[in-house]
């Protein structure tokens, strides 16, 4: 188990999905992962629940409004990176060429938010903690295991969470066909990978995805499909880790992971 104390600034520190709907959402991802939930108000006529394993706060969920719908959000996963500083973290981004399509606002006394986009398209958000620090458990079965960065343009992405976070970044080569991947690493910790687009995804955008941690990814996909999941990509093993790439039944793209002894 790795237990959270403090996420450092410029590590990935919380994830939520928005969702069209909760009440499913809960009873797949509760079935898939051992979850359990605790509901919370969230202002008129929304409720934010927080995902629980083993009792720690891993992840968060919320059913989309009809404005969201309306301007034809699809359903997905949020990735939040910490920050001391919310407000000056949005303007240093907009310096690196990202945009804020939402500013700094307090949640409550959880902490302070913006949402922004990296210069080649991607949404992210930045997490300022107060009450709230994120996630309690990482890098775990039930867990946020891993973000990875899909883009068009990765050495422009690159300069700027450089710029941004200061993340150092090492070009790999993966897969039987030697594909380029990025590590990008805050200090001395690895805490994201990049990849590039290909034509042959189709009309894929610039975005952030998540990996969720489980026992055993073969038998988890199993699972993920017969609860009404779609396998977007098999279980594939790369150095030690075994992953799939699904979407759940409201349509939500995301990875599963399973870390193997060395």
């Amino acid at each position: 188990m790795v237990e959270v104390a403090r996420h450092a600034p410029g590590n990935f520190c919380w994830i939520h999905l928005a969702t069209t709907d909760a009440a499913a959402a809960k009873a797949f991802y509760g079935q898939l992962l051992g979850w359990t939930y605790s509901d919370a108000p969230a202002g008129p006529d929304m409720v934010y629940t927080m995902a629980q394993k083993d009792g720690k706060n891993v992840a968060g969920l919320y059913e989309m409004d009809a404005g969201m719908r309306e301007k034809g959000i699809p359903p997905h996963w949020e990735s939040f990176i910490a920050v001391t500083d919310a407000d000056a973290a949005t303007a240093q981004a907009r310096a690196a060429g990202g945009t804020a399509f939402e500013e700094p606002f307090d949640v409550f006394e959880a902490g302070r938010v913006a949402m922004l986009a990296d210069p080649t398209g991607a949404a992210f958000g930045l997490w300022q903690p107060k009450e709230h620090m994120g996630a309690q458990l990482v890098y775990q079965p039930g867990a946020m295991g891993w973000n990875e960065l899909y883009t068009h343009q990765t050495a422009p992405a690159a300069r700027f969470y450089a710029a941004l976070f200061g993340w150092t970044s090492t070009l790999e080569r993966v897969g039987p066909e030697q594909e380029e991947y990025t590590i990008f690493k805050n200090g001395e910790q690895p805490v994201a990978g990049m990849m590039q687009i290909k034509p042959e995804w189709g009309e894929v955008p610039p975005n952030w995805s998540i990996y969720l941690g489980v026992d055993d990814c073969d038998a988890s996909l199993q699972e993920a499909v017969s609860l009404g999941a779609e396998v977007i990509v098999p279980a594939t093993q790369e150095s030690n880790i075994r992953f799939a790439f699904i979407k759940d039944p409201q349509g939500v793209y995301l990875g599963i992971a399973q870390v193997l002894p060395e």
